[in-house]
């Protein structure tokens, strides 16, 4: 079924679209410090007919080469935090398998809907607090465990409602750990890394992943994710925050057209 469904993908058009959507997201990776799958899966989706599984497995493999030369580029500046990275990402492989496990029991529009109020509640602090360009990531005995737990709830985020660690992390750093906001996304990146291998094993696994889309969105994305990292130093903090605000409120309202179509009756 799916490997049917790829071949009807392919062709001129497709290739051209699967460039085009890997340019997008390697532009936003890099100037937000997230994956770009909230491009990527809606694009392949409408663009291109892929399935939803088929879509975000595909783009979490196409985030592995996005978030390394987005972590190189941040890395040039010293804005990448190395040990809170590989902590969150601990925390956010063993929350995504708790994540994946309480799917079935949970509902998905109330999970939509407490995720929208969350974002509501980030886009208005983010206009209220401002980061240090200077702060940095200090790790103690209490911001070491603390960053565990934001890893597992990043975590179980994304295997429940499938969205990406940076909307999560890239605001949390900045606003409850005091990050410098580019801090904040070089270390968000790396963190990415060891996710979306652990999460792009398993799709392969299930073939929920096409290799030849995904190595075109990445090699695309990766031409394009230095300059936008290169554009996020070059951003006032306060002009920073307001544009990962827009994002995230189109992210918000993608989220709740999804929760609204979720309540709809099915007919028969």
């Amino acid at each position: 079924m799916v490997e049917g469904a790829v071949e009807r993908m392919r062709g001129a058009r497709a290739y051209a679209s699967f460039i085009g959507i890997g340019l997008a997201a390697g532009l936003l990776s890099g100037l937000f410090g997230v994956g770009g799958g909230t491009v990527i899966v809606p694009l392949l989706v409408l663009l291109l007919a892929f399935d939803q599984r088929l879509g975000a497995g595909t783009s979490l493999a196409a985030i592995v080469p996005t978030a390394l030369v987005g972590v190189i580029s941040y890395a040039v500046h010293d804005s990448v935090a190395w040990i809170p990275a590989l902590i969150l990402a601990v925390g956010s492989v063993v929350g995504a398998q708790i994540g994946t496990r309480l799917l079935p029991r949970i509902s998905q529009t109330a999970l939509r809907w407490c995720f929208v109020g969350f974002l509501v509640i980030v886009i208005v602090s983010l206009f209220l607090v401002i980061p240090s360009r200077g702060a940095v990531l200090e790790l103690t005995w209490v911001t070491a465990p603390l960053l565990l737990v934001l890893g597992l709830f990043t975590g179980v985020l994304a295997g429940l409602i499938g969205v990406g660690g940076g909307i999560v992390v890239v605001p949390a750093l900045m606003l409850a750990f005091g990050t410098s906001d580019l801090v904040a996304k070089g270390t968000s990146l790396l963190m990415m890394i060891p996710t979306a291998i652990s999460g792009t094993i398993g799709n392969l696994r299930n073939h929920n992943v096409d290799l030849v889309a995904a190595a075109f969105i990445g090699l695309s994305a990766c031409t394009t994710t230095a300059l936008g990292a290169w554009l996020a130093t070059l951003i006032d903090p306060f002009v920073g925050n307001i544009l990962f605000a827009v994002y995230l409120a189109f992210i918000a309202v993608q989220m709740a057209l999804k929760a609204i179509r979720g309540r709809k009756p099915r007919t028969a």
